[in-house]
């Protein structure tokens, strides 16, 4: 058996900035699972995930019962379905067990379970009231939902490609800068500090940003290019609210990430909250799903306009760095680029 320890479990398996529920309800609990889990069993990430959706099957049948009793029990399940959901992944990373198969399953089972309470805790309301505003509630949490995931994994490839385009363009540049000066060893990859003074406004503040990298873990203290190339995507907005600098490392200090209201505390707010203060004040629910609701929305739309803001960093900056490319290259002899540009650096195309 495995003999991994309480720290080496927060060192590989902790992301390095989460959602606060997560950070705060969850890991304590979960890392200590992790642990026994890991070192005691042979139980495997994709097992964990069924159970966790098992749980959450649970949690639905509970709220589908309407009664105070079985809502508290629900949202215990609930909680019980979402911690087992991060074990999969935490044990995965401890021990080098992910798979492509499993992070599907992670992220198809996830929505089942969202969708199945979402109708079962509606559904044993309306059964209890009559109440047709349930049904429609039930409609909304399940498209919110849907819309959160879906805008987030767009953005992330979009910005991915964006931070990738930026980077390459950037490497290209540093090369012909550096060929252009005659410094640049024949075969090796030009330094960064040979990027001159026009080049560095182009890109801007080159430098760590902890925002990125939403599976970086508290261990892996690796900065690349695309951490350099994302301070490029933010600087207009943090430009525009610098104090939005200070909060956030407030906040990754204690690895919460800024986005507080995501579609896990959505999640949270309507499986657990709306539950469990209904159990005390009946026909809370809908109230408390609307309130998560508007928050989950207010933070996305912020998160959009950060997006819109990078977008138009994007623009600037590529603009300068290919008009400085094609300087360059009107500069040297096309096997001098072709050297230089081909020795493993890359093109912005």
């Amino acid at each position: 058996m495995a003999n991994f320890t309480l720290d080496d479990v927060r060192q590989r398996t902790y992301k390095a900035r989460d959602a606060w529920w997560t950070v705060l309800l969850v890991d304590p609990l979960a890392s200590r699972l992790v642990r026994f889990t890991a070192n005691r069993t042979r139980i495997t990430p994709n097992q964990l995930t069924v159970g966790a959706l098992i749980l959450g099957l649970g949690a639905g049948a509970c709220f589908a019962a309407a009664s105070w009793p079985w809502l508290l029990a629900g949202a215990l399940l609930y909680h019980l379905s979402f911690t087992l959901d991060c074990m999969d992944g935490k044990i995965a990373r401890l021990k080098g067990t992910g798979s492509v198969f499993g992070a599907w399953l992670d992220y198809i089972f996830d929505r089942v379970r969202v969708l199945a309470c979402a109708v079962a805790l509606m559904a044993g309301q309306y059964a209890a009231t009559g109440n047709v505003a349930y049904v429609w509630t039930a409609l909304g949490v399940v498209f919110l939902d849907m819309l959160r995931y879906m805008d987030a994994l767009e953005i992330y490839k979009v910005r991915a490609q964006m931070r990738t385009t930026l980077t390459e363009a950037r490497r290209e540049a540093e090369a012909l800068e550096a060929a252009a000066r005659g410094g640049a060893a024949e075969g090796a990859v030009p330094d960064a500090a040979a990027v001159d003074t026009d080049l560095r406004s182009a890109e801007g503040a080159l430098g760590a940003d902890p925002e990125i990298e939403e599976d970086r873990v508290v261990g892996d203290t690796r900065q690349g290019d695309a951490d350099r190339a994302n301070a490029d995507l933010q600087a207009g907005f943090y430009k525009r609210f610098p104090w939005y600098i200070r909060i956030r490392n407030v906040l990754l200090r204690g690895r919460i990430r800024p986005h507080l209201i995501s579609g896990i505390e959505f999640q949270m707010g309507v499986f657990i909250v709306a539950p469990v203060i209904a159990a005390a004040v009946p026909g809370a629910i809908i109230p408390v799903v609307c309130v998560s609701a508007a928050g989950m929305l207010a933070f996305e739309l912020f998160i959009i306009y950060k997006f819109w803001l990078s977008s138009r960093d994007y623009s600037r900056s590529l603009a300068k760095l290919n008009a400085k490319i094609d300087e360059y290259r009107e500069q040297l002899p096309a096997d001098v680029v072709e050297r230089h540009v081909g020795a493993g650096v890359g093109s912005s195309g």
